[in-house]
């Protein structure tokens, strides 16, 4: 199986579902009436959280309306998954996965409360960006070669942190201990965001975090970044080589996205999409997002619906081959 297709995936992606419901072209423009909330399945801290807040920042504005981020962590996403399922589809009530949420945990979990393709419409991938390995600052690994030599000559004593079975962190360490022919021991935590502290705590050897939630523990020495999952240098870490260098043609990368329960009206997702659109092509935010090592995106609902069928598909192929599964 050849993971370094899923990079080509994330940068595009996810369900062509057509979405219901006259609403009427007057009642679209007025909407937001009142504030509107934003389910982030996982805790405080993570990528995806930082991702939602800043974008729900600009909406605001754009709006005239508070946008509420509820974080709703466990089960990989699925517990935040399930309530944004049921929620009235009326455009107040958004959901802000990570992508793995809606295309990955389907194929991991033999019992979920919600079905992604069928539950939710895509409105756009508002993010994407790559991963970085890390260690906790007093590691005795200085760079990938070294921690990849160790843990070859003592099989099973690494462990690596997590936000979750089947969560965009989970997956990608899953990659690298895969195609770096390493026998580690994964450690699930609630959150992207609580595995972070964790790791900086000695609980864990490495961790393959998104950038967003790593970069600021780095930057304050908590944390020793060694590589990094895009072909190049992320230009906010300068000096932190690609992990290929070491591990041939590896690649990772995770995005972030908006979707809405299904039978939200097609004229809200609309507007929702075009707004957020907006917000990203704002000079400030973009410098935000970039000092979080994140890309804006910002594809149609319908180039988001194509990119994430190609990438359920995708994901079946490797959790199959990767035998991950909750039972």
């Amino acid at each position: 199986m050849r993971f370094t297709k899923l990079a080509a995936l994330f940068a595009g992606l996810a369900i062509v579902g057509a979405v219901q419901a006259p609403f009427g072209t007057a009642h679209a423009q007025s909407w937001p009436t009142k504030p509107v909330k934003f389910i982030v399945p996982f805790p405080p801290g993570g990528a995806t959280d930082i991702s939602a807040r800043l974008l729900a920042q600009k909406l605001q504005d754009i709006w005239g309306q508070t946008v509420v981020i509820e974080n709703r962590g466990g089960a990989g996403g699925g517990v935040g998954a399930a309530e944004a399922a049921r929620a009235t589809p009326d455009g107040y009530t958004l959901f802000f996965p990570s992508g793995s949420v809606v295309t990955a945990n389907q194929h991991i979990y033999a019992k979920m409360n919600y079905n992604p393709e069928k539950d939710f419409v895509p409105i756009t991938n508002v993010v994407s960006g790559p991963q970085v390995l890390i260690v906790p600052a007093n590691s005795p690994y200085q760079n990938v070669a070294m921690m990849v030599e160790s843990g070859r000559a003592n099989p099973g004593k690494l462990t690596f942190c997590h936000a979750g079975i089947g969560s965009q962190t989970h997956l990608a360490a899953e990659n690298f201990v895969y195609q770096a022919k390493l026998d580690a021991v994964a450690v699930p935590y609630k959150g992207e965001g609580p595995g972070i502290t964790g790791l900086i705590g000695g609980e864990t050897h490495f961790c393959l975090a998104n950038l967003a939630a790593a970069i600021g523990h780095i930057k304050g020495g908590r944390l020793r970044a060694l590589g990094v999952t895009s072909l190049a240098e992320a230009p906010q870490l300068p000096g932190v080589p690609p992990i290929a260098q070491t591990i041939a043609g590896f690649q990772n990368s995770g995005w972030f996205g908006l979707v809405a329960p299904t039978g939200t009206p097609k004229e809200v997702i609309q507007k929702v999409y075009a707004d957020t659109k907006k917000a990203l092509e704002d000079a400030t935010m973009k410098e935000k997002f970039f000092a979080q090592g994140l890309a804006p995106v910002g594809n149609s609902p319908e180039e988001m619906g194509r990119a994430l069928k190609a990438e359920t598909e995708l994901w079946r192929t490797v959790v199959k081959a990767r035998k991950i599964q909750v039972k």
